[in-house]
């Protein structure tokens, strides 16, 4: 069986927030202001007609019936029964741009992946060990650790989790995550020595001062090392500096 098409109101809403006390939309194709549709194969000028079955011009007969197509304080309610106006609007070029239909169970349902992402980075936050706790804030926040207390970690990891749901879970499943820690701890201990700008990566150790690597142009320090340290060379290095962290 063919499945029955439900007629249904729709609302419209200007986009970016704009809500004018009227806004007149263009209904009509005319050379100064076109107004057209591409099928496909060719561009089809619109044109809305409250007495005409179809937004083509091509589909129209001569015995139109012009209406204005006003959006008052931004909205714009078409029923379910002018069905004309509702395909004009679905093929009319500003349909995302300048206008959109208001879809209240899509929006709903963003709405809800927005709250679980919230929920979900609060509770991950809160069970963070303080190993974790000060590597979140040492590598994504750029804080010293070695100044903060374990209360002020804990405070500005759920701030930065509520603030920033979706980046913090994506954040806290990132292998090098870890790694970048490793790097920014080897550097805030002075361990290793960042120099000419941040350009170039040296040991700062008693016996030893060679340089390690050098930054591309424009790269974190930070995640350049932890690259390096991920190399068969780095793991020797990572192994040398673990041993002489406090």
């Amino acid at each position: 069986m063919k499945k029955e098409t439900v007629l249904v109101d729709k609302f419209y809403r200007l986009k970016h927030g704009k809500a004018p006390l009227s806004l007149t939309l263009n209904s009509r194709h005319s050379r100064r202001n076109p107004l057209l549709y591409f099928d496909g194969k060719s561009n089809r000028p619109l044109r809305y007609s409250s007495n005409q079955r179809s937004p083509f011009e091509d589909e129209q007969d001569g015995n139109v019936i012009l209406e204005p197509i006003i959006f008052e304080r931004g909205l714009l309610f078409v029923s379910r029964t002018n069905q004309v106006l509702q395909e004009f609007l679905s093929y009319h070029p500003g349909n995302n741009n300048l206008f959109e239909e208001v879809n209240s169970e899509r929006e709903a349902s963003v709405d809800v992946e927005t709250l679980d992402h919230e929920l979900e980075a609060q509770v991950m936050a809160k069970d963070l060990d303080i190993e974790m706790l000060e590597t979140v804030c040492r590598v994504v926040l750029r804080m010293d650790t070695d100044k903060m207390t374990t209360a002020e970690m804990k405070r500005d990891v759920r701030v930065y989790a509520k603030r920033n749901p979706k980046d913090f879970l994506e954040t806290m499943n990132d292998p090098m995550l870890v790694i970048q820690s490793k790097a920014s701890k080897y550097i805030q201990q002075k361990l290793l020595a960042l120099k000419n700008n941040n350009r170039d990566v040296y040991f700062n150790l008693p016996k030893n001062k060679k340089k390690i690597l050098t930054v591309p142009y424009g790269e974190n320090p930070v995640y350049i090392l932890a690259s390096f340290l991920q190399s068969d060379d780095g793991i020797e290095v990572m192994r040398l500096l673990d041993n002489k962290l406090d």
